[in-house]
């Protein structure tokens, strides 16, 4: 074991010993530990790869996986991959299969109810495109929406209807809406980046983003076409997607740069009212943006799109301004979800360069992981986000659970 490899084990068995016992159910939000962002179904993954991976005791994650399920879960169409059926869905996905039998009734009925959820989400948000209405994050996002849904979808029923559908509206959500007279791309949503309204995006904004915008959609719909799922119109969507994403990339000393998202003047006037790159973060910034883009070339079968992302994302990750705007350990928006992204980029880059990366982004990522230091305990912006990225650094192994497959960068 090396060094580092070592620092990041001992650095994990703290972060186990901080997360060790499940806390009581809030009585006043009982949905709260359903959460995949927040909540116990979320440090559940940790422990499950802690046991799988890392000899962890099955005991301890059979208690995590139990806190995520003491109340009743929600099916209700709000539910999404980060709440309630379809994050204790995928959360069970990851079991490995000594102990699957211990959670085989409870996995088929939550699937069942998930392939549901996937049906009626997908025919309203068909009807809200026939209506020529302007959708929500929450209709197509990686986080609730059915992008979230699909990449549940993808690794327990890939050959199934419910991703079909989902496939198949993603590829509508693509085609141009008019909305007063103008052409608005199929995703622009009608809030602003906050969910909110706002008089600096009037008419909604287009979003960029992993998290909520238009990448999570092309992670999900490469990531499909990568395993040989396709529907009609598939790849056209993808080459949308990327058309999109090349209008709108910036250049500069640093390499290429995208907005996280551009509000209806910034549309009129063909310029995003970013003027630099923002933190090279895998929700919003480049390393999302990047891995999104080179796994379009993987599967569209481009070497020329996919080195030129790789090549985007070699640039973000080595520049030391966008660096210095990385302040915390979370996975969202910091060093461990762009640790884990370039993991996975590095497994699959042409670009030699790209094999670098871990180790450099490891050691700054290990240098400033410390158990308590985030503002909650959560996987996605918590403790349990940064512990799951060290079992990749202190095993120099991806996860043997997937469990970054919530992050749709595997």
């Amino acid at each position: 074991m090396t060094t580092l490899a070592a620092n990041a084990a001992a650095i994990l068995d703290q972060y186990a010993a901080h997360l060790a016992e499940p806390p009581p159910t809030p009585p006043q939000e009982p949905w709260a530990m359903q959460s995949l962002a927040d909540g116990a179904a979320g440090i559940s993954l940790l422990h499950i790869e802690l046991a799988s991976r890392h000899g962890g005791s099955w005991r301890s994650a059979h208690r995590w996986i139990a806190s995520a399920a003491s109340s009743p879960i929600s099916a209700a169409d709000q539910t999404g991959l980060f709440l309630g059926v379809p994050a204790v869905g995928f959360l069970l996905a990851t079991v490995p299969p000594a102990y699957q039998h211990l959670y085989a009734s409870a996995r088929t009925t939550l699937h069942q109810h998930i392939v549901g959820l996937a049906h009626r989400r997908v025919n309203a948000a068909l009807a809200r495109i026939d209506r020529g209405d302007l959708p929500t994050f929450a209709e197509y996002d990686l986080f609730y929406g059915l992008t979230g849904i699909g990449a549940y979808l993808l690794r327990t029923e890939p050959k199934g209807p419910g991703l079909e559908r989902i496939l198949q509206y993603l590829v509508a959500l693509t085609q141009p809406l008019a909305l007063d007279g103008r052409r608005l791309p199929g995703w622009w949503v009608r809030h602003d980046p906050a969910r909110g309204e706002s008089p600096y995006f009037p008419g909604g904004h287009g979003n960029f983003g992993a998290a909520h915008g238009i990448t999570g959609p092309l992670l999900l719909l490469a990531q499909a076409l990568r395993r040989g799922i396709t529907v009609h119109g598939h790849q056209d969507a993808m080459f949308t997607i990327c058309a999109q994403l090349d209008a709108w990339c910036q250049h500069d000393d640093s390499g290429p740069w995208w907005p996280e998202h551009i509000s209806r003047r910034d549309l009129d006037r063909g310029h995003p009212h970013h003027d630099a790159p923002t933190r090279p973060s895998w929700c919003y910034g480049t390393t999302g943006i990047a891995r999104a883009g080179q796994l379009a070339g993987i599967a569209l079968r481009s070497p020329t799109l996919q080195k030129f992302y790789e090549d985007a994302l070699y640039r973000a990750l080595t520049d030391a301004k966008q660096l210095a705007q990385v302040t915390d350990t979370g996975l969202c928006h910091g060093w461990a979800g762009i640790y884990q992204t370039a993991v996975r980029a590095a497994a699959d880059a042409l670009d030699p360069q790209l094999r670098f990366l871990p180790l450099f982004l490891g050691d700054t990522f290990a240098e400033q992981a410390r158990p308590g230091c985030l503002p909650t305990a959560g996987l996605i912006n918590g403790d349990a986000g940064s512990a799951l990225a060290l079992t990749t650094l202190a095993s120099h192994q991806t996860p043997s659970t997937g469990w970054d497959a919530c992050l749709l960068i595997n």
